[in-house]
């Protein structure tokens, strides 16, 4: 899994950075059951989506305090 870019996620609108937000936090969820079940290939594959979770929880913060 690839991580994405700051940059990138700054040029999306904030209704579309919330839906990859919820969508990654779903997909971490998944990872993990697979992890639990011995099905995943990939570990690292959560550690880059945590990473990206908290990018776009970052971005959104500082947008809401722009906002202010």
């Amino acid at each position: 899994m690839k991580s994405r870019k700051a940059g990138d996620l700054r040029s999306l609108s904030t209704q579309e950075l919330e839906g990859f937000l919820k969508e990654s936090e779903i997909n971490v969820v998944r990872l993990r059951f697979q992890l639990t079940l011995s099905q995943l290939q990939d570990s690292s594959s959560i550690k880059t989506l945590r990473k990206d979770i908290a990018r776009m929880k970052t971005i959104l913060h500082q947008r809401l305090s722009n906002a202010n």
